[in-house]
């Protein structure tokens, strides 16, 4: 069974399933609500996400976190219970860290066997038969390849949670010159608006309130707290397209496709910024996952 997994620093991802904040909490004993029972331990998902880490091979939180995913989409499916399941895994890394993790991020999920656990008080036991990794951004833009095939030049946009991907693409194909990850997603702008709003207005937001705020819902919060969070949402959006600038995109002129959870969240800031001639959005949050698993059947279609 395909199941595409997006390991974002802020949320994990699949086709179908709800998307879950990428965070993670331990326990020897069983705790109060929906748990993961794996190795002796209970695993709850908190709020708080996982610190960013640029490997998340060092320990074992990101692979609870596919556990948890890949049974949510089994449900998600409506699947039949099986004894076993056998599931083929395609996984997704930053553009700039591919080359130097593809191979490790690939054995992290491998040779694990028969791997049983329990969530939501339902037993699964799963082998991970086959892992494949590919290019964030990429993989979100493979979906719809077929509408840049007579874009002379278009660009994707991918801004995530700590990484804002970005690569050129000629006639449909990917300019590998012209492709990188910078560290500059939306964690980094919950940071400065979090500091600033303290330093400034002696209000403490979390990660939530920034994103209520974005999206113009109402919150219990002063219009300078509003107008505050959303001027340095533009700002950060404008100094994002003039580091694009820099590296010799243009922006004004080629079609620009923007993905990921942080352009859906700025929206708004980038269609106002006017620094894009034509942007358009996926609006699909899971579009890496997507693009993970139709990457995965061209690939193996010939097997």
């Amino acid at each position: 069974m395909l199941i595409g997994v997006d390991h974002g620093n802020k949320q994990i991802k699949t086709v179908h399933c709800v998307p879950f904040v990428s965070g993670l909490q331990q326990s020897m004993t069983r705790p109060f609500g929906p748990s993961l029972q794996y190795g002796g331990n209970y695993y709850t998902l908190s709020n708080e996400r996982i610190p960013y880490r640029k490997d998340k091979t060092g320990d074992d939180r990101f692979f609870i976190l596919t556990l948890i995913a890949i049974a949510e989409e089994l449900t998600a499916r409506g699947v039949d219970e099986k004894e076993l399941y056998h599931i083929q895994l395609p996984v997704g890394l930053p553009p700039a860290h591919f080359g130097a993790q593809a191979e490790k991020f690939t054995a992290y999920f491998q040779k694990k066997g028969i791997v049983e656990f329990q969530y939501r008080d339902k037993h699964y036991a799963i082998s991970i038969d086959d892992v494949a990794c590919y290019p964030q951004a990429y993989a979100a833009a493979a979906t719809m390849l077929h509408t840049l095939m007579n874009e002379a030049k278009a660009v994707v946009v991918d801004i995530g949670g700590f990484t804002a991907d970005y690569l050129l693409m000629k006639n449909g194909e990917i300019d590998l010159t012209s492709c990188d990850s910078l560290e500059n997603g939306v964690i980094l702008l919950y940071n400065k608006v979090r500091s600033k709003v303290n330093s400034e207005l002696d209000l403490l937001l979390d990660e939530g309130d920034v994103d209520a705020i974005l999206m113009g819902k109402k919150t219990q919060y002063p219009d300078a707290a509003i107008r505050l969070t959303e001027q340095m949402a533009q700002e950060f959006i404008n100094d994002l397209f003039s580091t694009l600038r820099e590296r010799m995109l243009d922006l004004q002129y080629c079609k620009v496709v923007f993905v990921g959870g942080g352009a859906i969240l700025l929206k708004r800031q980038i269609e106002t910024s006017g620094k894009v001639g034509t942007p358009f959005f996926v609006p699909k949050i899971n579009a890496n996952a997507d693009g993970y698993e139709y990457l995965y059947r061209i690939e193996t279609a010939g097997r």
